[in-house]
This record gives C-alpha cells, structure tokens and sequence, in this order.
C-alpha cells in the first residue's frame, strides 16, 4: 500500500512538472486601426493595413497605393451566374469602432477589359462580405454598383454611367451591423448607393480597399486621399424605430 502511494505522488509530481512546462496561450495585441486613425485626426496608416491575398503587383508611395491586377480575380458567389469567385485581392484595416466612416479616391484610367473593377470593400470571409465599384463594360459606358454577399450569395446593384468617368469617390459608413456605401465624384457630394444589413458585421471587420479583373486582363488602380472620419451616416430623424 505504501509503495503504491508513493507511486501515485510520483505520478502527480511528475504531472505537474509537464503542465508548468506546457506553453501557455498568449492572446495577440489587436491594433484597433479606425480608433488608432480617429486619434490621429483621420490618418491611416497604410504600413499597417494587410493583404487578404495580394494583388499581381502593388506599391505604396507615400499616401498612395497602386495595385496592378491579375487576370481571371474576382469577388462573387452564386447568385444567378452559379459560380463561385473568391481570389480577388483585398487591402484591409480591421475595427471593432460602431460608428465610422472611410473615404477614398480611386483612378481606375488604365481600365479597358470587360469587368475591370476597383473600389472599397469589407471582406470578412468568402461567403460575407460588401463591395461598392466602377466596373469597365465598353468605350460607351460602364457600370457604378455594389455587391452584397450575405450567407453565400450574392447581389449586384448598378447604374450606367459614361465611360469617361476615369475617377471616384467612395464613402463606406458602419451603424453597427449595418452599412451605407456612396460615392462622390469630386469627393464633397456624395450620392447614396447602398444601405444593407450585414448578418457577421455585428462585432470585428475587415474593410479597405481592392481590385480585380475577372476576364483575361490586367490594369493599374491608384487608390489615394484615404481618411477615417466620425460617421458621416446620421441616425435616421424619420420614423422611430417600432
């Protein structure tokens, strides 16, 4: 009996000893980029956004970014086409803040294939995410929209407008789980062009920018004047809510 206890605290020690030893898991630091960019009066530092998969080639240039696509990236799922396209790169910031808006110029001049797009984006897995662009159709006209992807599928909301529109302004404005896209093409006057609701929006998200080409093509996007402001999407002074 008394060998068998003695056994039994050797075993417990020995226990203890290999627990101590076990590496503890450590929680990484969140940098909360829309509140670190409201305490810097609306700068945002590009050095600390990140790639969800990266684009052909890209650059940095002081407050500019430049990304120059890769033929057949897309962002789309489902609906009405069947296919699924995930493989568009997206330049991201994340953020727990409820209440925000993001700006940005985008230069799309070089674009000249079918689909060619640029524009904002909040990617937060393959099957949730929003995206507000220009897409290139034909030298007469192109295609302003947005795409809401919800549970798998997606929807595209667009107006024509000319083909020698070369620049524009996004505005991208988070109500809690709920989001407003316009766009602007002076970057003073912005037009609304989608208010939706985002069913894993409600806690941490990814938003920036991306392009892509989902033809055999590839263009050079120049993304500039980036800014994160306080919302500039004002509670509704309407009907109340029931």
């Amino acid at each position: 009996m008394f060998q068998k206890n003695v056994i039994m605290i050797a075993c417990g020690l020995m226990l203890a000893a290999c627990s101590k030893n076990e590496p503890k898991e450590t929680v990484m630091d969140f940098t909360d980029n829309v509140k670190v960019a409201l305490e810097n009066g609306g700068k945002i530092d590009l050095n600390a956004l990140k790639w969800t998969r990266e684009p052909g080639g890209f650059e940095v240039k002081g407050d500019t970014i430049v990304i120059t696509t890769a033929p057949h990236t897309d962002l789309w799922q489902r609906t009405y086409y069947h296919f699924q396209n995930d493989n568009a790169p997206a330049l991201q910031m994340q953020t727990r803040e409820k209440f925000f808006s993001f700006v940005v110029k985008t230069d799309f001049t070089q674009s000249h294939h079918r689909f060619d797009q640029c524009g904002i984006v909040m990617y937060l897995n393959s099957e949730n995410w929003v995206k507000g662009s220009v897409e290139y159709e034909n030298e007469q006209f192109q295609h302003l929209g947005s795409v809401v992807t919800n549970k798998g599928y997606s929807d595209w909301a667009t107006t024509a407008i000319p083909a020698d529109v070369k620049t524009m302004w996004y505005r991208f404005s988070r109500r809690d789980d709920d989001y407003c896209i316009e766009c602007s093409t002076n970057g003073l006057d912005f037009s609304q062009m989608r208010i939706c609701h985002v069913y894993e929006g409600a806690d941490l998200i990814s938003f920036g920018i991306y392009a892509c080409s989902p033809e055999e093509s590839s263009f050079t996007a120049v993304f500039s004047d980036m800014k994160i402001t306080e919302c500039a999407w004002k509670a509704h002074d309407g009907q109340q809510p029931d």
